[in-house]
């Protein structure tokens, strides 16, 4: 157990108790079970807050003015934004809903940047309203949004300009952001991103501030990150030569990767964080330009691996020479991510760690579909009707994409600490699904 959490699939604090149960923050999973049931997701705080510290450490090392931004689409939560806020990060925010939330949290909404690829006016109305820090513009469409809302409440908007790189990332094909083929984006190689940077510089309702690229997520190599900086500043320098455009802040993106399974092998955050920033340093000084504020956006890798689920087994079914499936309480209504990308995990039994002997089995999900299936083929102890399973590195994604399907009820979270944990999301009741349903009124 101890070998698997040093290899960065389970939480820091990962341990496991003489009686044989899983412990993260210093808690025996199964008390939280039995306190708040399951499914439950049990994020460690100590895995939080040190990865938040190796990305700011690791940036300002190389360019002292920066800014670490969490990607809150990972997993939107007003207890993490507030722990973030106390490690100095900023957020990156694509909805109202999370301008909401982060406002509610009382987080400082000058370090938060607006992404997203295509903004609402009432979201930027609302984003406006609360002073949201950054807009970064994806299109022309919402550059003409923000310069009208700009010029009637009297304001230059503080922008960047989010560009297409056309930049191949090694990952799925879902989480590519940065080909020329792409919704998120102007591109640069049709020429569309200068005419958004000339456009933008003459907008009465915009300052534009800087640039922005994001090329995917759950990346595993420097190389693509280092040609997107070098494209970036290559463009900025010809919008300073060509329009005197001045690069005030630089976002190189982010998205990199975690372990799900032992064969992950993914970047130390601080080299991470301090490789991008010294790429962005060196580049500038090619082009003779003055070094940008540097903004890196990593969401996944900071609370990936801080988050595990649990799950309670139920019904246990035999096909003799095909398969062995063993149903648990959740599924693809709380973790989509298996049926959507294909994603692997290497599940451990929490409640009898390192029993044997090992089986083969499918651990299959309790939602009407074929496709609800969360790991195919594990390797675990023989088990039973009432074990505990968890799933880690289930911190991202999972409850951001989670869904009410079959009216399924969204589990609850826990935040662990030093043997304490509390309470950072309830589990859904069936009086929350009914709220909605204005028939029965």
């Amino acid at each position: 157990m101890s070998d698997i959490a040093s290899r960065g699939v389970l939480p820091l604090t990962a341990d496991v108790s003489g009686e044989g149960h899983l412990v993260i923050g210093g808690c025996d999973v199964l008390d939280l079970v039995a306190q708040y049931g399951s499914p439950l997701y049990v994020y460690d705080e100590e895995t939080i807050r040190t990865r938040a510290r190796q990305y700011v450490r690791g940036l300002q090392a190389a360019s002292p003015d920066s800014l670490v931004i969490y990607g809150c689409k990972a997993f939107a939560n007003g207890a993490i934004f507030r722990l973030l806020a106390e490690e100095g990060l900023g957020l990156d925010v694509v909805s109202g809903g999370e301008i909401a939330l982060a406002h509610a949290a009382g987080f400082p909404m000058d370090r938060v940047y607006f992404h997203g690829n295509n903004k609402l006016p009432e979201e930027l109305a609302l984003a406006a309203s609360v002073d949201v820090g950054r807009f970064v513009v994806d299109n022309f469409y919402e550059l003409n949004a923000l310069d009208e809302l700009g010029q009637r409440l009297g304001v230059r908007v503080p922008a960047l300009i989010r560009l297409g790189p056309g930049v191949e990332a090694h990952t799925h094909e879902y989480r590519k952001t940065g080909t020329l083929d792409s919704k998120f984006g102007v591109p640069i190689a049709t020429g569309q991103a200068e005419t958004a940077v000339f456009q933008a510089m003459r907008a009465k309702g915009v300052l534009l501030v800087g640039l922005h690229a994001h090329i995917g997520s759950q990346i595993f190599e420097m190389a693509p990150y280092l040609e997107t900086v070098q494209i970036v500043l290559e463009f900025a320098a010809r919008m300073r030569d060509r329009y005197g455009f001045a690069l005030r802040e630089l976002s190189p993106g982010g998205g990199w990767g975690i372990s799900y399974t032992d064969d992950d092998d993914p970047m130390d955050a601080e080299e991470v964080a301090r490789t991008v920033g010294g790429a962005v340093w060196r580049a500038a000084a090619e082009h003779g330009m003055a070094a940008p504020r540097v903004i890196i956006e990593p969401g996944r890798s900071i609370v990936g691996q801080a988050g595990v689920a649990l799950y309670t087994v139920g019904a246990i079914k035999d096909i003799p020479g095909i398969r062995r499936y063993a149903a648990l309480d959740g599924g693809m209504a709380d973790n989509i991510r298996p049926a959507l990308y294909g994603a692997i995990y290497q599940p451990l039994l929490a409640s009898r760690a390192g029993d044997g002997p090992m089986d083969t089995v499918t651990l299959a999900g309790r939602y009407c579909e074929s496709g609800d299936v969360l790991v195919r083929d594990a390797r675990l102890p023989t088990l039973r009707a009432g074990d505990i399973v968890a799933l880690p590195a289930s911190g991202a994604y999972n409850l951001a994409m989670s869904s009410n399907y079959n009216q399924a009820l969204r589990p609850a979270a826990v935040l662990a600490r030093d043997g304490n944990a509390r309470l950072i999301r309830r589990r859904e009741t069936y009086e929350d699904l009914l709220r909605t349903e204005v028939a029965l009124d």
